[in-house]
């Protein structure tokens, strides 16, 4: 009985090293992404660390990167291969990965995933692993709105705010051709650079109707793109009709400061004509 127990255990430990041995655990991982975080429009260099490769058993690796958006790759190929065993005393076991990507210049800020794909001739199926790669937008965002517009005059002043973290220059205002505005004069305002959280103003000569209105904003990011969006701004004329009244009319004070002149003025000539009467019959009666 005893020894038939050992027998059974030993061949359940030569089955299990017998498997070991011919078994084959690759491990990838992302050690390195250069800069950190990406810039759209810009390269970055990733390196991939593969373990497991010092097992004799692991032959014939190949490892592919799978360029999906926003990232492409740039100056290699995509799939890096690794024929025989990599095992050699004394030497670092795992294979490195570099490659060189391309950002494209619309990438979304925060993270973006790309994957991964390796296998070995001792495997039956390749394994896929993703990974995120940390970007950093330029591209800004803005809030505008119709901070006044002067009936008589025709003066629109449209106030714009850029509530990204990123700073802005050569900021750009345009209002395209549209039913409701008839623009005067030039339909673009060159406002300038604008920092984040900061605002500013473009005046137009134009002629407006209810409601909403199309403005092109136009600006280079902190890449030096040159990039562009449509904004709406809602005209509602009833805002601004009361204030063009309220500055139309006079304040009483101004009544009550001519009555007060003209009254002087009055008195004034009044008082000077009874001093000439008098002087003149004085003159009479001397003579």
């Amino acid at each position: 009985m005893k020894k038939g127990l050992i027998v059974i255990l030993s061949l359940f430990v030569l089955s299990f090293a017998f498997t070991s041995a011919t078994s084959c655990e690759l491990g990838v991982s992302l050690i390195n992404q250069d800069p950190y975080p990406a810039i759209p429009n810009d390269y970055v260099e990733v390196v991939f660390q593969m373990s497991g490769v010092d097992n004799v058993n692991c032959r014939d690796i190949a490892f592919e990167l799978v360029p999906t958006y926003p990232f492409s790759i740039v100056g290699g190929d995509s799939i890096k291969t690794l024929k025989g065993s990599t095992y050699v005393y004394g030497y670092k076991k795992e294979w490195m990965l570099p490659y060189k990507l391309l950002v494209d210049k619309d990438a979304i800020d925060g993270q973006n995933e790309i994957e991964v794909r390796y296998t070995s001739s001792s495997a039956n199926q390749s394994t896929r692993k993703k990974f995120n790669i940390s970007i950093e937008d330029s591209t800004a965002e803005f809030e505008l709105y119709i901070k006044d517009y002067d009936f008589n005059t025709k003066e629109l002043t449209i106030e714009i705010l850029n509530i990204e973290d990123v700073d802005v220059e050569a900021l750009t205002i345009e209002i395209p051709k549209q039913e409701n505005i008839d623009i005067k004069g030039s339909n673009r305002v060159v406002v300038g650079d604008l920092d984040s959280n900061e605002y500013s103003s473009a005046g137009f000569e134009a002629t407006l109707t209810e409601g909403e209105i199309n403005v092109k904003i136009l600006y280079t990011d902190q890449i030096g793109i040159r990039r562009e969006l449509i904004k709406n701004v809602v005209f509602d004329s009833s805002y601004f009709i009361q204030r063009n009244n309220e500055s139309q009319e006079i304040p009483i004070g101004y009544y009550i400061l001519a009555i007060v002149i003209l009254a002087l003025i009055i008195w004034w000539y009044v008082k000077r004509k009874k001093k000439h009467q008098v002087m003149k019959r004085r003159g009479m009666a001397n003579f």
